[in-house]
């Protein structure tokens, strides 16, 4: 055999090896890992959105792990602000202006900048619509109904979300007219 003919040979068994019916059967294992690749892909796809939902529910679920231990420890905090408060609206009027007091109302000032600035807010209690989501309700007396006529204890968020109610006195729908008309 010459080196000329070789590559005729090739050529012509080439041809031979690939009949009608071989050329379909290739079609359709193309076809066939055609479509794996395409599952595979779409599989990937999924896991690689899968993790990348997963990695944002672990960063959420830290990020509140993180703010709940900051609640437990501020809510252990707040009744020395609340006692503080106290003492502040306890001073006698000929001591308001001393220095020593002074001095108290700027730890207090600075105690609920700290508050603040760790996402801690007071709840608005006095004058406004009793909200269960907000207020506890501690009695009722006479007032507009369903109103907050007193506030007994501050209460306060962390983050827009409660930390503690406020404790307060509704208004129970009834004036003092009105009972002594009865």
């Amino acid at each position: 055999m010459t080196a000329a003919q070789q590559p005729e040979d090739a050529r012509t068994g080439a041809q031979e090896a690939t009949s009608p019916q071989e050329f379909t059967d290739l079609k359709e294992a193309l076809a066939s890992e055609k479509k794996k690749a395409e599952e595979y892909l779409a599989g990937w796809k999924r896991a690689q959105a899968d993790f990348i939902n997963y990695k944002r529910r672990a960063e959420q679920e830290r990020q509140e792990y993180a703010a709940t231990a900051n609640a437990s420890l501020l809510q252990s905090i707040l009744p020395v602000l609340d006692d503080l408060e106290r003492a502040l609206a306890q001073i006698p009027e000929k001591y308001a202006h001393d220095d020593w007091v002074e001095g108290i109302r700027l730890v207090e000032r600075k105690f609920r900048a700290v508050l603040e600035a760790n996402g801690v807010k007071p709840i608005a209690a006095l004058g406004m619509a009793f909200d269960p989501a907000l207020h506890e309700a501690v009695k009722q007396e006479k007032g507009e109904e369903g109103i907050v006529i007193a506030e007994l204890q501050k209460g306060y968020t962390l983050n827009n979300r409660l930390l503690r109610p406020a404790r307060v006195v509704v208004g129970s729908g009834t004036t003092e007219t009105e009972e002594e008309v009865a």
